[in-house]
């Protein structure tokens, strides 16, 4: 493989999930707008792009969930920890974000099974004639997806030094 394709994959995988959130919510918002047009232009509406819209909805949020996963953003509450020393807060960090591992790798493994009934025995969306099952698989995409940028975002920190920063940057926050 050549250096620009490298690049280009590389390019790729660390902006997944913004190009993914920003193509399903321009795809929703460019639905909304043929909506609104055709009932204003014409009386009513489209189907179809209510249809849509629901789906690229669906996509963005969870696509945006592993996003914000992926750059530690989440909402935390981290002030019962404050008065810790930096080792303590990191092993605590550490500890809650394996729970939450755990309970996203649960929560994907119970969707995927819906998803796979769903694929089994395919139930069509009325406008769009979508397998379902396919449209859902984001759900336990998502999930899976969460988990990975967690543990990524931990590994890089590990290899460059800078885990500790993790718990130094929300004192400093708490600080303020």
């Amino acid at each position: 493989m050549s250096t620009q394709t490298t690049s280009i994959i590389r390019k790729l995988y660390d902006n997944f999930e913004e190009i993914l959130s920003v193509v399903c919510v321009g795809v929703m918002v460019a639905c909304l707008m043929l909506q609104v047009g055709a009932r204003w232009i014409g009386g009513q509406g489209l189907p179809w792009t209510e249809e849509l819209s629901r789906f690229a909805f669906l996509w963005a949020v969870f696509s945006a969930a592993a996003l914000v996963a992926k750059h530690g953003s989440h909402v935390r509450i981290t002030a019962q920890y404050l008065l810790m020393p930096p080792k303590y807060r990191l092993g605590f960090r550490m500890f809650t974000d394996t729970i939450w591992i755990i309970f996203n790798i649960y929560i994907a493994w119970i969707s995927w099974q819906v998803v796979s009934s769903g694929l089994e025995f395919p139930e069509l969306s009325p406008t769009l004639n979508i397998v379902r099952g396919y449209i859902e698989m984001i759900i336990p995409f998502g999930f899976v997806l969460m988990s990975w940028r967690i543990v990524e975002g931990y590994v890089i920190r590990f290899r460059n030094g800078t885990l500790i920063e993790l718990v130094q940057e929300e004192f400093e926050k708490g600080d303020k």
